[in-house]
């Protein structure tokens, strides 16, 4: 829906102000965004090598690192717990409702402890929030543009996934897709500009792609198996949902803080040991699928399905103990799993000629757009990630597929859960 609002928006210094604000918006999240990607990537590609030379480590990593967290909050961040997109979420819908400061350090930190040392969660809800909290901090400080908080918090938002995944229309339909679904010119020129800022200073970082890989065609015949890959989809994002709910209640039900930091770190030290892909935000692994499409292997098989079986959990666990992330990265992670599994019982078992690197791809975008509700983010996403959109029809269709899967079993998703239950 396109409204406007009446105010002094042609103004000639209100448009500069609102252009010079945008800009730093932009940069700013994009700064944040890089500097916390890279120091993580760096950080957790190092102590995994640890883990791997040394196994034993992986019964001290998780525990150092959501101890930490937990001093943090208590000493530093006036003992809040961080509650994601939610935050966000409520600070847009009460009008006097401000995000904080200190939660631009809190998720920062907080998110590059938690991945680095285990936690199977990603940056992405940690780098959001914190680029949520630079938009709605212009707009406090701003006399002009107070009445405009929505449209600033969108702009940060919106900058920061452009700045993460190199996808200014996957940053620009976040926005649109998970927070404001409204729009006035405002909203238009402050996120065109943001993103744009935000887009230059990733050409001037020109930083390495989340994973590399080259998407060349697809084949008509496989688009029932598309839609097969996307029903499953859905039901794995209604998995991951429901498993973060459940898990999250019985751990709240923990009173003693010690005892469910503890208890927590056991658990996702025990799978991880088990199973290595689900350390961190799992993007090693997904890169591993990647260069491993052409493995048709029992075993490998079986231990992929046990994989796709935990991750919810741990992710769950992680989030449940103090863990500063969402189900951004997990979704992601989830898809290619659920795309590699796919395509190899198709081929093996029902001698279907397809591309299985492609339904690696395309599950990941189904997964994601199942759990956020967000179909366009998640198809331009991976268009970005892919650098081409050979695969637009497919991702599509899936995307779709999906979502509708999810929301006829599940009308809710982790981020307006409360809202939908009141």
């Amino acid at each position: 829906m396109l409204y406007t609002k009446p105010t002094s928006k042609n103004n000639l210094t209100f448009i500069l102000t609102l252009l010079a604000v945008s800009v730093f918006i932009g940069i700013a999240s994009a700064l944040l965004a890089n500097t916390l990607k890279k120091i993580t990537d760096h950080y957790e590609h190092s102590l995994y090598a640890s883990f791997m030379n040394h196994t034993w480590l992986i019964f001290l990593l998780p525990l150092l690192g959501l101890s930490t967290i937990n001093m943090l909050r208590y000493y530093l961040f006036k003992n809040n717990q961080n509650k994601g997109i939610k935050e966000v979420l409520e600070s847009l819908k009460k009008p006097g409702k401000k995000l904080p400061a200190y939660k631009i350090p809190s998720h920062y930190f907080n998110g590059f402890l938690t991945v680095i040392f285990g936690g199977s969660t990603g940056i992405e809800v940690s780098t959001v929030v914190a680029t949520a909290t630079v938009g709605s901090l212009v707009s406090k400080k701003t006399k002009s543009l107070r009445d405009y908080k929505t449209e600033l918090i969108c702009a940060g938002v919106a900058a920061g996934i452009t700045a993460l995944f190199n996808s200014p229309f996957g940053g620009i339909l976040f926005a649109y897709e998970v927070f404001s679904k409204k729009v006035n010119k405002v909203y238009i020129l402050a996120i065109a500009v943001a993103v744009c800022a935000a887009s230059l200073i990733n050409i001037l970082i020109a930083g390495e792609p989340l994973f590399t890989f080259e998407v060349n065609n697809w084949h008509l015949h496989a688009i029932p198996y598309f839609i097969l890959l996307g029903i499953l989809a859905g039901l794995n994002a209604v998995y991951l949902t429901k498993s973060v709910l459940f898990l999250k209640k019985l751990f709240a039900s923990v009173k003693n803080e010690v005892i469910r930091v503890l208890a927590g770190s056991v658990l996702i030290s025990l799978l991880i040991f088990f199973l290595p892909a689900l350390y961190g935000d799992g993007y090693l692994g997904i890169n591993n699928l990647i260069h491993n499409t052409s493995i048709f292997d029992a075993k490998f098989l079986f231990t992929c399905i046990l994989v796709l079986l935990a991750k919810p959990i741990i992710t769950s666990v992680t989030l449940s103990v103090g863990g500063d992330g969402g189900v951004f990265a997990p979704s992601l992670f989830l898809g290619a799993f659920l795309g590699w599994i796919t395509a190899f019982v198709l081929q093996q078992y029902f001698h279907a000629d397809i591309i299985p690197l492609n339904f690696l791809v395309v599950g990941m975008a189904a997964v994601l757009s199942a759990s956020i509700h967000a179909p366009f983010t998640s198809v331009f996403l991976v268009c970005g990630l892919s650098g081409n959109y050979h695969l637009f029809i497919p991702l599509l269709i899936a995307c779709f597929v999906s979502k509708i899967t999810a929301k006829l079993i599940l009308p809710y998703n982790v981020y307006n859960y409360a809202a939908a239950k009141n």
